[in-house]
């Protein structure tokens, strides 16, 4: 990762990391902060975010200060670090060029809800998928809410029918 993270610098292309799972800053602290200098958009869960900050002795359990703290971190380039660190069904927050932004999810009925499994990548996917058409923040997060919001209601991370994204 770290190969693709210098090439991506060197190259001046964006680099984008997803925490993954807890155990990750737990177990892999040392590989995650060598790699950390080079994120561009860094994406978790809330789960994630506050091991992550306990791992990194922030001090806080506060997300909105941990995703500054985050985006604080020392940067090789010149880019901004973006932080985008989803809460399930509170709003997602985003932490760019020195503020914190809310952004509410699509509301789902609990009984709808069938299977989380892979909303986390659906949600990163759906993001990047408009990143990667130049559009602006807000339309990343609209997007990558309606693919979480379209995994979980569905078992398991096939896609049955084509998207109506708009």
């Amino acid at each position: 990762m770290l190969k693709i993270a210098q090439h991506s610098y060197d190259e001046k292309k964006t680099y984008c990391f997803n925490l993954s799972a807890p155990f990750l800053s737990q177990f892999f602290k040392e590989p995650l902060l060598k790699l950390l200098p080079y994120v561009d958009y860094l994406f978790g869960n809330e789960t994630e975010a506050h091991e992550f900050s306990k791992q990194q002795n922030y001090g806080t359990e506060d997300l909105k200060e941990i995703v500054k703290k985050i985006s604080e971190e020392e940067k090789k380039s010149e880019k901004t670090r973006i932080v985008v660190i989803t809460q399930g069904s509170d709003p997602t927050l985003v932490y760019k060029d020195g503020e914190v932004k809310e952004f509410p999810v699509i509301p789902i009925k609990e009984e709808d809800i069938v299977d989380t499994n892979g909303a986390g990548d659906a949600f990163v996917g759906g993001f990047l998928a408009q990143l990667i058409q130049g559009k602006d923040i807000e339309d990343c997060i609209k997007c990558a809410n309606y693919t979480a919001n379209y995994c979980i209601r569905q078992s398991g991370t096939l896609i049955n029918d084509k998207a109506d994204f708009k």
